[in-house]
């Protein structure tokens, strides 16, 4: 399942990184740099990149410790062994993920236009499990009718993670199932829809209407969000709503692997809504990235 071979990917990359730190401070100086420049550019993509989530986000703080504290040692205990190695795979290989945690940070789409949302979620700490500034950090939402800022969110319990397993089938081991979701801005509804099942991961199939969502037209721009809970959309086509109303509930309709928000804003142009241009979404005046923490101090 995917969810384990990322899992298995982040844990196996990271231990990689500490292991190639280690073998460099037993190499020659001039093979050294280029196997410590590899280690440090793979630890810093798998920190920024790894799935830490499935486990919790704590283990991603704690191989950063671990990491700085083990490369500290090793520095500490160095031995100089007469072995030499070919360094042009560790150098494009650094220059690559080095390139890809510098595009975390700024994207590949320049400098978008930017929308100021309230959070629609309340009473906890969320994590974008996907998003970001275009590709690389945005790459599923980047193909989908130029969805390129969109948003999945989820929820964090207590220990860090998502849920009570690491792929449940249970809707309710969830942290997010059936939170309300409120409305970030004040506009009219002009499609809502509740009627789609929820899916049991990891079933991934759509409903008779693709996914159960509310979309949201004001003066300047659109929010669509979807997934929401079979029977949990509150509002009605029509509606005019305020901002912080109650809209709806969490789910898994759709084409979704596990519960979640999706949530992306066009702006409103003389086109249909999705294809309009894409908008960053700015919660409470800040934006967010793949992989980061939405606490609720921040709101």
């Amino acid at each position: 399942m995917i969810t384990y071979l990322l899992l298995g990917f982040t844990v196996g990359l990271a231990m990689l990184s500490i292991f190639l730190f280690y073998r460099a401070t037993r190499q020659p100086l001039k093979d050294a740099v280029f196997t410590a420049a590899l280690s440090v550019s793979m630890a810093v993509f798998i920190y920024l990149f790894g799935t830490w989530v499935f486990l919790s986000i704590y283990c991603k703080f704690a191989f950063g410790i671990i990491y700085l504290l083990l490369a500290l040692l090793f520095l500490w205990k160095r031995q100089v062994k007469l072995r030499t190695g070919a360094v042009w795979y560790k150098v494009v290989l650094t220059i690559l993920l080095g390139t890809a945690s510098i595009l975390y940070f700024t994207g590949t789409t320049g400098t978008p236009q930017t929308v100021e949302l309230d959070f629609p979620l309340k009473k906890g700490r969320y994590f974008v499990l996907q998003g970001g500034k275009g590709l690389p950090t945005n790459i599923f939402h980047f193909s989908l009718r130029g969805a390129i800022y969109a948003m999945d969110i989820i929820k964090l319990n207590k220990d860090g993670t998502r849920g009570n397993h690491i792929f449940s089938k249970d809707l309710e081991d969830y942290a997010i199932y059936g939170d309300t979701i409120y409305s970030p801005c004040a506009g009219k509804v002009i499609r809502a829809y509740g009627g789609n099942p929820d899916n049991i991961p990891p079933n991934m199939q759509r409903g008779p209407k693709n996914t159960n969502m509310v979309l949201i037209e004001t003066d300047s721009f659109y929010v669509f969000m979807g997934h929401l809970k079979k029977d949990g959309v509150f509002v009605q086509e029509g509606d005019t709503v305020v901002t912080g109303q109650p809209l709806g509930r969490v789910g898994n309709s759709g084409f979704s692997t596990e519960p979640h928000l999706h949530i992306q804003v066009h702006a409103k142009q003389q086109r249909a809504w999705y294809a309009s241009t894409p908008l960053y979404i700015h919660f409470n005046g800040k934006g967010y990235l793949l992989n980061e923490v939405i606490r609720e101090k921040n709101l």
